[in-house]
């Protein structure tokens, strides 16, 4: 009877121990769930080189998350962190390139930019008292402001010496990698064996409690945001390595990546807890679920809406964590032998890690198929109908010739689509697609799949610094001065015009409006009185042109970069549209095609964008399997007026 009984209470008692293992470990157990999920599903997942991949893809969100783990400890938050790292990527590059300033003194710079900003966001708060969330988000738009007035809108080379920053030692261990775990161990330094550190939980826990206790709080918060600015630039001058270049509109967006991978790691947004640990490993889920998700095809759509899912997850597991008794501490006051229990856990997870390898590399032993027909296709964008057409062209010709696609969907983010190209490496896909957010920026990538052997085909848009199979394209500084001339003789040859351009820094927009610029030449009696960025976009494209309205209601005609922000522009313009004033777009959207069968848009330039799908994936197969291609397949371009859009099809 009291062995039965001691047998029973030994045994609740290892139950215990593992649920609470579980629970205190709870960011950690998600991991290794999620490593096991993916491998069993993808045997492409737990290969050396895309483990690897994981890491880079990863470092860039870890090193923004460490600084912004010094403010959510502390009670606050950081929405700049982003524009912060673009600003300080911009102002190394600007000023070691175009001003000629040494790049040491250059990277000092772009550091010296980083706290300023913290700096400035800190002054906000803690003696102009305007809440975190305002004062960083003013930030936030100053910074990436900033990085576009100093880079005029285009992409920076970023200097070779400190382009370094992206490549591999021994030709297989990636230097982000390395930075991203030297950030991590200054973090866990700082947050468990310094005063400020501290005092950062201290503040989270009680800021008031702390003030009376004699801590300075307000000249600690400049220090706490300082470190968030500081972490910021090393970051973007991470990301701008991997790039090559210093891209204005980078890291978009990656502030909530940063904080949805603190909240992950276990710290909570009303402050006093977390650890550089935690954040680590909330950053590896992110990209190990967007990885993950690249290698099984799933929609671009579908991962915003997985990822979003999971970030909510994260949150309710760990308030239901909390409920349940598990008792996250900060750095140096946990309990006797918690230190201990923590290295055991580690040491545990690092055992469970090296089985599943063994597991599932065994499972997917000897399924090689043959992945000559296998591509994948990285698009700037599916928020845009001309990509949009692209991708259903090359899907029909897939289907039709019997090839496996995987479309990817890079959001008009260069350093997600590098992500993207690095993932179809590792997978070892026959061929590769790729149509440029930026072509510079693609540039590495593209060279890693040079090395492996994999041919890539650019479509509408060119890779700078690769190697290419074919590049399948419209001219699109011819299709710019073909709008001016037909704009120009619509006008007869005189009127005042605006025009609406595109995403700033993307290759699209300068071509375009360099090729409009010059085909302008020929018509001096054509005035420009304004141009404006409207990104693209159609709800921009209607906001931009009801502005310029304001100030130059006398307008004659307008030239949008794309079709959608023509049709924006014809919104704003009203009974004005294809009566007083000439509206010519760009695409040759089936919206923008309907707009000029209308008769409320003049003409659109347009370039097949189904038909650049289609020839892109035929051109991808052959070089595939060894066959000699075209080095540069020229898809024409025409003007689309009412006359002959009967005849046209996209």
């Amino acid at each position: 009877m009291a062995t039965d009984t001691l047998k029973s209470t030994s045994g609740a008692s290892g139950a215990q121990g593992l649920r609470r293992l579980l629970l205190d470990n709870g960011a950690l157990t998600a991991l290794i769930l999620l490593v096991v999920a993916m491998s069993a599903l993808s045997g492409d997942f737990l290969t050396t080189d895309n483990l690897l991949n994981i890491g880079v893809q990863a470092a860039v969100t870890a090193i923004l998350a460490f600084g912004v783990t010094f403010v959510i400890v502390s009670a606050g938050i950081d929405l700049s962190v982003g524009s912060v790292a673009a600003l300080s990527a911009t102002v190394l590059a600007w000023s070691a390139t175009s001003e000629g300033v040494p790049v040491w003194i250059a990277v000092i710079l772009a550091v010296a930019t980083g706290i300023a900003c913290g700096l400035v966001n800190g002054v906000l708060i803690s003696y102009g008292k305007l809440p975190p969330f305002i004062a960083t988000l003013a930030m936030l738009s100053v910074g990436r402001g900033l990085s576009l007035v100093i880079s005029q809108g285009s992409p920076i080379a970023f200097p070779d010496s400190v382009s370094h920053l992206g490549d591999t030692l021994g030709g297989w261990l990636p230097v982000p990698v390395l930075v991203m775990i030297v950030m991590g161990l200054v973090t866990a330094v700082i947050l468990g064996r310094t005063y400020i550190g501290r005092s950062m939980y201290a503040i989270g826990g009680n800021e008031e409690a702390a003030r009376l206790s004699g801590l300075r709080v307000k000249k600690q918060k400049l220090v706490i945001y300082a470190l968030s600015g500081l972490f910021a630039a090393a970051a973007g001058i991470v990301l701008a390595s991997r790039l090559s270049s210093a891209q204005p509109q980078a890291a978009q967006g990656y502030e909530l990546d940063a904080i949805a991978a603190v909240v992950i790691g276990g710290a909570s947004l009303a402050g006093g807890t977390g650890k550089a640990s935690g954040t680590l490993i909330g950053a590896l889920i992110l990209a190990v679920l967007r990885n993950g998700l690249n290698l099984l095809s799933v929609s671009a759509f579908w991962q915003q809406v997985v990822i979003g899912v999971v970030i909510a997850l994260a949150v309710l597991l760990d308030t239901l964590r909390r409920k349940a008794g598990a008792t996250p501490v900060a750095p140096g006051t946990g309990v006797p032998g918690g230190k201990g229990r923590q290295a055991a856990t580690y040491v545990i997870a690092a055992v469970v890690a090296v089985a599943v390898v063994g597991a599932m590399s065994f499972l997917h032993s000897g399924t090689s198929a043959a992945k000559d027909q296998k591509i994948g296709l990285s698009l700037s964008t599916l928020n845009n109908p001309f990509f949009v057409q692209i991708k259903q062209g090359a899907q029909e010709e897939a289907k039709k010739l019997g090839a496996d696609l995987t479309v990817t969907d890079a959001q008009n983010d260069a350093s997600q689509q590098a992500n993207q190209l690095q993932n179809f490496t590792s997978e070892g896909v026959g061929s590769i697609i790729v149509n440029p957010v930026d072509s510079d920026a693609a540039g590495p990538s593209v060279r890693a799949a040079n090395k492996a052997d994999i041919p890539v085909v650019g479509v509408d848009r060119g890779v700078n610094k690769a190697e290419t199979a074919a590049l399948v394209a419209s001219d699109n500084v011819e299709g710019g001065k073909l709008g001016a001339k037909a704009l120009a003789e619509k006008l007869g040859g005189k009127g005042r015009i605006v025009i609406l351009q595109g995403l700033a820094g993307t290759s699209a927009s300068r071509e375009r409006g360099a090729g409009f610029a010059e085909g302008l030449k020929a018509y001096p009696g054509i005035q420009v009185v304004a141009k404006q960025p409207a990104d693209f976009d159609r709800t921009k494209g209607l906001d931009v042109m009801t502005n310029l309205l304001q100030a130059h209601p006398d307008v004659d005609g307008v030239f949008a970069e794309n079709d959608e922000m023509a049709l924006g522009a014809i919104k704003a313009l009203g009974s004005k549209a294809g009566s007083s004033v000439a509206v010519i777009g760009f695409d040759g959207t089936p919206d923008g095609l309907k707009a000029v069968k209308d008769g409320t848009l003049y003409a659109s330039v347009a370039q097949q964008p189904t038909e650049l799908g289609r020839i892109a994936v035929r051109n991808a197969l052959k070089a595939a399997e060894g066959e000699k291609v075209e080095q540069t397949v020229k898809v024409p371009v025409k003007v689309v007026t009412k006359e002959n859009v009967d005849e046209f099809s996209g």
